[in-house]
């Protein structure tokens, strides 16, 4: 099921569970805050509103509040020696939608606690002690002089393709004759 409401002058379309960023809205973390002003319910079967569609709220816990970026606005007249620098952070609420509410029904008035996501359990070996003492034994190998590149090893190609020395042309063209 979604929904399309309005806050702030913008429209989201929303689904149960679904995070988003709005201008701000009272309230604290934690939270419901209801919005009353539905264009849209869809599902099943879309109801549009004329404007809005009754008795349709959309439930959403407040999950943080905040500010956004810093904006700088710079303003310059040129050889009037004017100018002028001003910023601006806007202010946002971060919202989870938890509930999508039509005919009339009240929102839940406390969050519901979220699942915690746990970690998937590593494999286990047969001797978790011997794997361990050997992964340490592989990552501390001492370097060889082997792996070094040797540095002796120009090829002739390379000495031979040296520029020439400053102050020193190489004869051909361009070169001047004595």
């Amino acid at each position: 099921m979604f929904a399309v409401f309005k806050t702030g002058g913008k429209q989201y379309r929303v689904a149960a569970e679904d995070v988003l960023k709005v201008d701000k809205v009272k309230g604290e973390p934690g939270e419901i805050v209801e919005f009353g002003e539905v264009l849209v319910v869809g599902g099943d079967s879309v109801t549009l509103g004329a404007p809005t569609v009754a008795g349709a709220t959309v439930a959403a816990e407040v999950l943080d509040q905040g500010r956004g970026a810093k904006i700088i606005a710079f303003k310059k007249r040129r050889r009037k020696n004017s100018r002028r620098k001003r910023g601006h952070r806007q202010e946002f609420t971060l919202l989870r939608i938890t509930e999508i509410l039509t005919d009339g029904k009240k929102a839940n008035k406390t969050a519901q606690p979220r699942p915690k996501r746990t970690l998937a359990p590593k494999p286990k070996e047969a001797s978790d002690e011997a794997s361990a003492a050997g992964s340490e034994a592989a990552t501390e190998k001492p370097r060889t002089a082997s792996a070094k590149k040797p540095d002796k090893a120009k090829s002739a190609a390379a000495k031979a393709k040296k520029p020439a020395a400053k102050g020193k042309r190489a004869p051909g063209k361009g070169a001047k004759k004595k």
